[in-house]
């Protein structure tokens, strides 16, 4: 992503103060279109795939577009114990410019931390959909799971994207989207188009349900995929 090169040489301070800068730069959406939870690993690992997620994530907005529209709230984490979450945005642009004051730093996953973030928001107002992007699951799954239970009963689903072969990330993220009503799926950083489809998919159920997912797979993969996910189809 532009400008992602150059986070990189900042110090973790200057580089969450750039962030939170672009956040307060960020006007809150108007009205009140379906919100969606778009969370990233930005551990150094994730670099790459940070930047695929920047140029693509405008397909989320765009699907959403047609359906009335769609607020989107960035969480992320990386370094050490740092988990930030952005306002609510309902543009691409605004979202881009939020990603573009985030360079990933080397630390574990804090999904824990994310997912009960979600859990919070959906007490203080629906939230339709959170999607999950990462390539590893270094926490308790246990605990994990219980919080992904939560937001099940909550009617809160998780979509999660595993990157790579990692068979116990992949088990991991398709036990928290098993849990709380939403779907897993992979994609490779080499094949963006997939990773696009895919959030595309999840906007759709965001702004639409299983109805707006049901009318789309009948044209769309990646729809069908999280709508077998969803309903064991």
């Amino acid at each position: 992503m532009g400008g992602s090169g150059r986070d990189l040489d900042r110090s973790p301070g200057q580089a969450v103060e750039a962030f939170l800068k672009a956040a307060r730069r960020v006007a809150p959406p108007a009205g009140d279109a379906p919100r969606l939870i778009f969370a990233l690993d930005a551990t150094m690992s994730r670099q790459p795939t940070w930047d695929l997620a920047c140029g693509v994530q405008a397909g989320m907005f765009e699907a959403a577009a047609r359906l009335g529209g769609l607020a989107v709230q960035l969480v992320y984490f990386r370094g050490f114990a740092e988990c930030r979450a952005s306002r609510f945005v309902a543009d691409a642009r605004a979202l881009t410019g939020l990603m573009q004051a985030v360079a990933c730093q080397g630390g574990r996953t804090q999904i824990g931390r994310v997912l009960r973030h979600a859990r919070n928001e959906a007490g203080r107002g629906p939230v339709k959909a959170l999607v999950l992007v990462g390539d590893a699951v270094e926490e308790d799954l246990d605990d994990l799971c219980g919080v992904a239970g939560e937001l099940g009963l909550l009617g809160l689903p998780a979509f999660c994207f595993h990157e790579g072969h990692d068979p116990a990330a992949a088990a991991g993220f398709a036990e928290i989207a098993r849990l709380s009503g939403g779907a897993a799926a992979r994609f490779d950083a080499a094949a963006p188009e997939v990773l696009a489809a895919l959030l595309r998919a999840a906007a759709i159920y965001a702004t639409g349900g299983l109805d707006g997912l049901r009318l789309a797979a009948h044209e769309d993969a990646a729809a069908r995929r999280l709508l077998a996910g969803m309903t064991g189809g």
